[in-house]
């Protein structure tokens, strides 16, 4: 069971603010419901009685996620609404080059396109006021899509998206990594800190 747990724990983790369904969960570990129920209940248990864990278990609408516990909004929300002037590190910009070629976009199809998870990224990129929730997929658990904001478009002094360089005959005619391809866009150079480029790539 600890193994399970685990592996639900892993899931959850993935899955950021659009959750998972119990079914997901069943069908994804190909384990009985009653089993992922009890994997639940273990990981609330567990995240409730351990002082030193930040997260807690949480069932919205059918579908379960993780958050931070209450008694630490005061700090997420003082991280979370730290002034733009703090610079955006490569896998920022990546992300957010990602939405603004792809919008509107879902988190899973920016995580497949990168290869990690995006969740706390895009979160960011949403506190800066890059990026924001256009609509939803009418589909299980209607995950969201995001665009970029009217401030993007002002920051960047873009009328509209067409105006953002044309990058996929280039991305079809040579064999480029994605920080390559997405180096094309002449980004502002106080978004970008070299320093902590390694610190945020998940």
């Amino acid at each position: 069971m600890n193994e399970l747990i685990k592996r639900v724990f892993g899931i959850l983790f993935v899955a950021g603010d659009d959750g998972v369904s119990r079914q997901e969960l069943a069908q994804s570990l190909e384990e009985p419901i009653s089993n992922i129920d009890d994997c639940l209940e273990q990981l609330k248990l567990n995240f409730q009685t351990d002082d030193s864990s930040a997260l807690e278990v949480v069932n919205f609408n059918q579908r379960y996620r993780l958050i931070t516990k209450k008694e630490l909004a005061e700090d997420v929300e003082k991280y979370a609404q730290a002034p733009f002037s703090q610079n955006l590190t490569r896998a920022s910009i990546e992300t957010l080059s990602i939405v603004a070629y792809r919008q509107p976009i879902t988190r899973m199809a920016i995580d497949e396109i990168r290869g990690v998870s995006s969740s706390s990224l895009i979160q960011k990129l949403i506190s800066r006021d890059l990026i924001k929730e256009i609509g939803r997929i009418e589909a299980p658990g209607r995950p969201v899509l995001y665009g970029v904001t009217d401030y993007f478009m002002d920051y960047f002094g873009l009328k509209t998206l067409d105006d953002l360089p044309e990058i996929e005959p280039i991305a079809l005619n040579a064999e480029l990594s994605s920080e390559e391809l997405f180096d094309l866009k002449e980004w502002p150079i106080e978004l970008y800190d070299e320093e902590n480029n390694q610190n945020e790539d998940e």
